[in-house]
């Protein structure tokens, strides 16, 4: 490290006495500050981005939004039912005694009747109200809603399909799992 490099380091934070120059600024400085009638007195607040209103007020008291509340409930929900199609699908592995065929035919007409009434009810519910709970802006291209973090605000509906998306209906698969 060069000598003029470590002085400038050492020297940052150090508070140096005033020089001629700085006390002439100082003094025109001051001269111009009593010729401004408004030294002295506060600015007048000017809230230009916020518009109080009951909802706000309301929004802001009482806890997380309904859009919130439903969407971590079918956060829940869906964990739950992932938990419980684990279970059967491990279940089915162990009993099909390596008859990949019949693996296969049984996931498949077990993952067609599986019930997902409730959260699909709560899906159905947070895709319809969600762009009105969360004042979600409209794209004048599309005449669509925005996207919220680059991807589409609705939830997918579950299904078979989203079953052996996750849980394929294949044996060696599932007995590795």
């Amino acid at each position: 490290m060069e000598k003029a490099e470590r002085d400038l380091i050492m020297r940052q934070q150090v508070v140096l006495p005033q020089t001629p120059r700085e006390r002439r600024e100082l003094a025109a400085l001051d001269e111009d500050l009593k010729a401004i009638s408004l030294t002295g007195t506060p600015f007048a607040l000017r809230l230009r981005n916020f518009r109080s209103s009951a909802e706000a007020y309301l929004a802001s008291s009482g806890g997380p939004l309904p859009y919130m509340l439903r969407l971590r409930e079918i956060e829940r929900q869906t964990a739950a039912q992932e938990a419980k199609l684990h279970e059967a699908w491990r279940a089915l592995a162990d009993e099909s005694t390596g008859d990949h065929r019949l693996f296969a035919e049984r996931w498949r007409s077990i993952a067609g009747a599986w019930a997902f009434d409730e959260v699909n009810d709560l899906i159905e519910r947070h895709n319809r109200w969600y762009p009105v709970e969360s004042k979600l802006a409209m794209d004048p291209r599309t005449g669509d809603y925005v996207k919220v973090n680059g991807r589409d605000y609705r939830c997918e509906h579950l299904d078979a399909s989203w079953v052996l998306e996750r849980f394929p209906p294949t044996l060696d698969f599932a007995l590795a799992a």
